[in-house]
């Protein structure tokens, strides 16, 4: 029997009248960006066509006058001369290395905007080997002494000298058992006694990388509510596996991942009316800048970038979220592998005041060594059904739970539970806040456009007139003798080590650095120029490049 066209029809409009408001719901919850958008910013970076700049439009490419351009060439020759006679055997060590390391290739081409990279590539190269470290410091091959700005990419919590005494002491602590898997050394019973102090939690699972903790995180969360969709919030890093890192990058789609905008009410709404959300994901560090990609010179296109630091603010955000996500059945899952013991003891949560049902964390808490850790509630972290003995939730990974990691993550820990831990904890966020404003008051005084923005030890270089060069600044703190890691003045990370003495020289080089990055004309601005006007100009150029015309 043939249904009738309008009972089909009558049929269609019922469920595009259940299936629209949700559409337009989800909508609503995207932050308006790219970065809301990934499925977009994919197909967005395939059409972006490649150019590049030769030495005359190096210099001129935001339409400076002739004297402005003059003074960035010279500015650029001192330094590519500076380079040259400081740092020859780290650059020759990179250079050799590049093609057998990929990294390097990837981590020298993006330290810029690409169409300024060749040039950039070819006059300031330093290196990416250090020969050696000591407290703050960190030498290279050439024998030059920095000041670590890197942190190891957020390991370096306590100095180089710490971690080297915890892992030379762990490794006696399990030296009798040696490079056994599968089986656990004692230590391993004592770590877990205390993570679960810290955390708040029931119980812990160890791994051997930040990303592979939070891919059991969510897979755990998956299994226990029988859901599959993940929630990830707009500029957001967990990882780099497929289904937290939708979008630029990623090679396949997340299908089951949505992106929605942090601190949002429309984001509070989708999370309460859903049924197939899994979990919620949610990185600390994104309080520096929320729905923005986390702070990197190779994106820094103009001055829009921003660090707006409001405590309050997102704490009181993470509340209404973990209220929502417990209305709704949905697994918070705080990602801790960056922030975790660096805003307070007891990490992010703590100084956020939320609690999540997984915890992860890494970095830091491996003494010095690669680690990934998930804290969970008991009812989340069981990896199996009593009364279905074949539905289980496998994870295994064949160094998780190292000797030699668990040796020194035990004197990790034992530092922490110490009063000199306590004493380093007490007024950690006043004191580097103060260093942060004092610092600002310097170069607002003097005129100067870079300003820093902070959450406790992990800090960012902004801008305050629009420039198209303000990613040249990197190579004046590099000039200082100032290391940082290839995301340039988008990320500091400090440590502990640093105290009053060695932090002053940190802001005299900083701001040396600053004084000689604008006599050289690389913040220069035209009359009534915006960050929009310098966002058009490179929108124009890329249509040259793709159609050849303007």
């Amino acid at each position: 029997m043939t249904i009738a066209p309008w009972l089909a029809g009558a049929a269609a409009a019922a469920v595009l009248a259940v299936k629209l408001p949700k559409r337009l719901q989800l909508s609503r919850a995207k932050h308006k960006g790219l970065v809301g958008h990934v499925r977009l910013a994919k197909r967005m970076s395939r059409l972006l066509p490649f150019y590049d700049f030769d030495r005359d439009q190096f210099f001129a490419a935001d339409g400076a006058p002739a004297d402005v351009a003059a003074r960035r060439e010279a500015g650029f020759a001192r330094l590519a001369a500076l380079y040259a006679e400081r740092f020859p055997k780290s650059a020759a060590a990179s250079a050799e290395m590049r093609d057998s390391i990929p990294d390097i290739a990837f981590t020298g081409t993006y330290r810029v905007p690409f169409p300024f990279s060749r040039v950039v590539r070819e006059a300031l190269s330093s290196g990416n080997f250090y020969a050696a470290s000591d407290g703050v410091m960190l030498t290279d091959l050439d024998g030059n002494r920095f000041y670590d700005l890197t942190g190891s990419y957020g390991v370096n919590l306590l100095g180089t000298d710490a971690y080297k005494e915890f892992m030379r002491r762990g490794e006696e602590t399990v030296a009798a058992l040696g490079p056994v898997l599968g089986g656990l050394h004692p230590v391993v019973a004592e770590n877990v006694k205390r993570l679960k102090a810290i955390s708040g939690l029931d119980a812990v699972s160890f791994h051997m990388s930040g990303t592979e903790a939070v891919m059991q995180a969510v897979r755990l969360a998956q299994y226990h509510t029988g859901r599959q969709r993940i929630v990830r919030f707009a500029g957001s890093y967990n990882g780099w596996w497929g289904d937290v890192q939708p979008g630029v990058g990623n090679p396949v789609s997340a299908d089951r991942t949505l992106t929605l905008a942090d601190m949002s009410e429309a984001t509070l709404k989708v999370l309460a009316s859903r049924k197939d959300i899994a979990c919620v994901l949610v990185n600390p560090l994104q309080a520096m800048h929320p729905n923005a990609n986390a702070a990197g010179d190779s994106a820094l296109v103009d001055s829009s970038r921003g660090v707006r630091v409001d405590r309050a603010a997102y704490s009181a955000w993470l509340a209404r979220l973990r209220e929502v996500c417990t209305k709704a059945g949905v697994v918070l899952i705080i990602d801790e592998v960056f922030t975790g013991f660096r805003l307070s003891k007891h990490g992010a949560s703590e100084y956020f005041g939320v609690q999540g049902d997984l915890v992860t964390y890494g970095k830091t808490l491996g003494g010095g060594y690669p680690v990934g850790v998930l804290c969970g509630r008991a009812d989340l972290m069981k990896r199996y059904r009593e009364d279905r003995p074949a539905d289980i939730c496998f994870a295994r990974g064949t160094f998780n739970s190292h000797p030699s990691v668990m040796g020194a993550m035990d004197q990790f820990l034992r530092w922490h539970a110490s009063a000199e831990a306590d004493a380093a904890y007490e007024g950690v966020d006043e004191k580097w806040n103060a260093r942060a404003e004092a610092l600002n008051a310097r170069l607002e005084a003097e005129g100067l456009s870079p300003r820093v923005g902070n959450l406790g030890t992990v800090w960012s270089t902004f801008y305050t007139r629009p420039s198209r060069y303000n990613w040249m600044f990197q190579f004046y703190l590099r000039a200082e003798c100032l290391a940082t890691g290839w995301t340039g003045s988008g990320r500091f990370i400090f440590s502990f080590a640093y105290g009053d003495a060695e932090f002053a020289e940190v802001a005299e080089r900083y701001v040396a650095a600053a004084r000689a990055f604008e006599m050289d004309g690389w913040a220069w601005s035209g009359e009534g120029v915006t960050n929009k006007d310098l966002k058009r100009q490179i929108l124009r150029e890329s249509l040259r490049a793709k159609f050849g015309r303007s």
